[in-house]
């Protein structure tokens, strides 16, 4: 037996609209309604991290707070070794990047030193390890991310690896992109 509110999974037998409608209205009240001068600061906040403001806005509710930077991979910036140039459509993304924390990891043959020379990169640190355990992996990001007195959850890392992916998860960091939507966005 049914209770009160539940359509059985049928839903084509009689009151569909009012059901419907029901439902859509009990999922509004769900989501708060932002003043617009929040969503005008935080489409403003969206433009800075060169993000689209769909994609910081999903970011920032799963996390409950705003973004300050990125973690790159070398890979993602297209650096696969000490004296090859970013990128000029890298290099102006990141130029473009306001109030924004960028961080660098360098796989080998790359060094953290090189990296860190490039525009718009504030710091580098060496890569995780593919032979580092799950915990070691991210006692590794933890401390990138966390180099500034930050928690990671204020960090999106954009790689281009399916492990550069996994450092995202084993950090607990705010999110993952592919360096192609971040740098086509």
């Amino acid at each position: 037996m049914t209770g009160i509110g539940h359509n059985s999974g049928r839903v084509d037998e009689p009151g569909k609209g009012w059901r419907r409608y029901a439902w859509i209205k009990a999922r509004k009240d769900l989501v708060p309604t932002l003043p617009i001068e929040v969503v005008r600061l935080r489409v403003r906040r969206a433009a800075q991290l060169g993000l689209p403001y769909k994609t910081y806005a999903g970011i920032r509710a799963s996390t409950g707070h705003d973004l300050i930077g990125f973690l790159f991979s070398n890979n993602a910036l297209q650096v696969l070794r000490d004296g090859q140039e970013l990128p000029r459509a890298r290099a102006d993304k990141l130029a473009g990047l306001v109030q924004t924390q960028v961080i660098s990891a360098a796989h080998p043959p790359v060094t953290p030193t090189y990296l860190a020379q490039l525009p718009g990169v504030h710091s580098s640190f060496s890569a995780p390890s593919f032979r580092e355990s799950w915990a070691e992996m991210r006692h590794q990001v933890c401390r990138i991310l966390c180099a500034n007195g930050q928690p990671a959850d204020r960090y999106v890392i954009v790689g281009d690896t399916a492990f550069e992916r996994e450092w995202s998860e084993a950090a607990r960091a705010a999110g993952y992109l592919r360096a192609d939507q971040f740098f086509s966005a």
